[in-house]
């Protein structure tokens, strides 16, 4: 299990000090994982952070042995998942243990402006908080432009675990270039990635106590910007992508890679060579020191040199940590600069009317000298 990340929770700790914040408390499943190393079975959980002193982790009394061995925290509270006089949803009891852990804290800071969370454990079915929770401190400021401005930079820890979650979403891409076919389904071959991804994932190096895989799988005109996984079947001379996420203990991988059986459709080559060179044109562009905006601008520049004006319709950058989604996010209106220990996906896109297409992505690190690459599996085309 992992050490505590020291560099992290200071880095944390100075920026609390900037903002005049006595306390965080927490609930989001992955800024819980980012100051504890906890990652909760059911979002039941939360966490007191304070500038000064022990931290406080708060959970249901069934995760007390995960608790011990992998929360950084000494002080871990316990509540009740069922309580035979307390006929209240549980999320109100990490309530009460969380003003508890903090009513001597002066200057509270709540997560006020997240609005994306990464999942739980169980995944199916994310545990969302009441007004109640906020309305428990009135006065609390946004605790996000802490939590932000930390999770952008990593740590060499934090660095390491997304090299496991990007080895481990290489690795089954390999494995389902050797098992995709023409005429597979497109759940068929969700199914093969994801099973290696969380069979072959889990126990990864010895270092990876559970590894989740996402994905969205389209096949020949079945790629389109967003939409899910179908019965689609695969085709020969059209690509197969994968838009794939690996969570490995709380760490992730955003990727998007493309298979094809056959000989490739000219019409898919040329645009793969246009693609590619846009892509390979913001990877060149990430150097610390750059405009974000910028970045945004040269990517859908060149798109729309290719004949894609207005594409794509999603981010073609973000961050990726205790989130496959998290901030910075280049954008044209928006501001910053790169920074090295930032690590990136990036992923543009251009999609034809009626479907088809291609993506093309992987996750970055932010370097003194540019943009390394972490993920082994090839960009663009992978013929099997």
């Amino acid at each position: 299990m992992w050490n505590s990340d020291d560099a992290k929770l200071e880095r944390v700790r100075a920026l609390m000090a900037e903002r005049d914040l006595d306390a965080l408390v927490v609930r989001a499943p992955d800024n819980v994982l980012y100051l504890t190393n906890f990652w909760g079975m059911k979002g039941y959980d939360a966490c007191v952070f304070p500038r000064e002193g022990e931290p406080v982790l708060i959970t249901i009394e069934a995760s007390a042995e995960d608790a011990a061995h992998s929360a950084w925290t000494n002080d871990v509270r316990l509540i009740r998942g069922y309580s035979p006089d307390d006929p209240r949803p549980v999320p109100a009891r990490t309530l009460d243990a969380a003003l508890a852990a903090a009513k001597d804290y002066r200057r509270i800071g709540l997560e006020l402006s997240m609005g994306t969370q990464a999942s739980d454990r169980m995944v199916g079915e994310p545990t969302t908080f009441t007004k109640a929770w906020f309305d428990a401190w009135p006065d609390a400021a946004d605790a996000m432009s802490v939590l932000n401005a930390g999770r952008a930079i990593k740590t060499e820890q934090e660095i390491e675990r997304l090299r496991l979650a990007n080895d481990i979403c290489a690795a089954a891409m390999e494995h389902v270039r050797g098992e995709i076919a023409v005429g597979m389904k497109e759940s068929e071959v969700a199914a093969i990635w994801q099973g290696f991804v969380h069979g072959q994932g889990t126990g990864w190096d010895d270092k990876v106590e559970l590894a989740l895989g996402f994905s969205l799988i389209w096949a020949g005109s079945g790629i389109k910007t967003f939409t899910a996984t179908g019965d689609l079947p695969v085709v020969d001379g059209e690509p197969t992508l994968f838009e794939i996420w690996v969570c490995a203990d709380g760490y992730w991988a955003d990727h998007t890679k493309l298979l094809c059986i056959g000989d490739l459709r000219d019409d898919y080559r040329e645009l793969e060579d246009g693609l590619l060179a846009v892509y390979n044109s913001a990877i060149d562009y990430c150097e610390p020191g750059a405009s974000m905006a910028e970045l945004d601008v040269v990517v859908r520049n060149g798109l729309e040199e290719l004949g894609y004006p207005g594409q794509p319709s999603h981010p073609i950058c973000h961050g990726v940590g205790a989130r496959a989604h998290e901030p910075p996010y280049p954008h044209q209106a928006g501001g910053g600069t790169i920074e090295a220990g930032m690590v990136f996906a990036i992923e543009p896109g251009c999609y034809w009317e009626g479907g088809g297409g291609l993506r093309v992505e992987d996750n970055f690190l932010i370097t003194e000298t540019g943009a390394e690459k972490l993920s082994s599996f090839p960009d663009g085309v992978v013929f099997v």
